[in-house]
């Protein structure tokens, strides 16, 4: 009985592991162990940046409280622009970015998210850990409560990078009848149709052929979701690297970048209107 008790135990643990192991993820964390995907970052530059916004903080349906970078526009406006970083966490450089698109957008408030709750790395090894600990149900959360921060009115696109790119998407199937836009850069989509089927936004993907991750086999799949639940996808490819947007990687491509940027622009001008 001893024995008998003893495999049930062992199997109960092997079960659970298999549960937890990153083989299990299905957002940009199933790579937060991946070695190569690590290597494929290089530390951010450091960047002096003196930023307008300040940060806020604002309650969370988990009872907890969450914060952001926040950037107010000028006149009275409902329009609202979610911007979701990448998996080193809200630098000075997503705060950067959130700044360009609030000057470009007009009159527009920006809302950098922290998804990592305060934390933030330059390391890949440590950015991988901090990735891939977040729980789905205080992203989730955090991003609640930005909506409600927004408030019942508000009209919100949502943008982001990497880990922030298929945040980017999440966020806009959270937004419900709220949403109008969403870009993501080069970030995992969601994979099942129960998944997609709530989302209310039109859809700007831009991706990176020479991404080894976020590829074309699973942006095919996507399409093919988007496709099957009615949903409007437009697809840019790029010649380029995973992040080569991001202006502070080794890896920025500025041509490209720009050509994908004024995309982007155009598209969230058009939905926030």
């Amino acid at each position: 009985m001893k024995f008998t008790h003893l495999i049930y135990s062992l199997l109960a643990v092997a079960v659970l592991a298999a549960c937890q192991s990153p083989s299990n993820k299905t957002g940009m964390e199933k790579f937060a162990e991946d070695t190569a995907f690590q290597k494929a970052h290089s530390s951010p530059e450091t960047i002096s940046f003196q930023g307008k916004g300040e940060m806020v903080q604002y309650p969370t349906p988990d009872g907890a409280t969450g914060s952001a970078y926040s950037l107010k526009a000028a006149a009275d406006s409902k329009n609202y622009l979610f911007v979701v970083h990448e998996w080193w966490g809200l630098n000075d450089h997503i705060k950067k970015e959130a700044e360009r698109l609030f000057g470009e957008l007009g009159n527009v408030h920006v809302l950098a998210l922290d998804i990592y709750d305060g934390k933030s790395t330059s390391d890949p090894e440590e950015a991988g850990k901090i990735m891939g600990g977040v729980p789905e149900e205080r992203a989730q959360a955090i991003i609640k409560g930005a909506l409600q921060f927004a408030g019942k009115d508000a009209k919100i696109a949502t943008i982001g990078w990497c880990f922030g790119g298929g945040w980017s998407l999440r966020s806009s199937i959270l937004a419900g009848d709220q949403a109008a836009g969403c870009v993501m850069y080069y970030g995992m989509p969601v994979e099942k149709a129960e998944q997609l089927a709530p989302l209310k936004a039109d859809v700007l993907g831009i991706f990176a052929k020479q991404d080894d991750w976020i590829n074309e086999p699973v942006i095919k799949k996507f399409e093919a979701l988007a496709k099957a639940t009615g949903k409007n996808l437009q697809v840019q490819w790029y010649d380029a690297a995973h992040a080569f947007a991001n202006p502070s990687n080794p890896k920025y491509d500025q041509k490209q970048a720009g050509e994908a940027n004024a995309l982007a622009l155009a598209f969230l001008k058009k939905h926030l209107q």
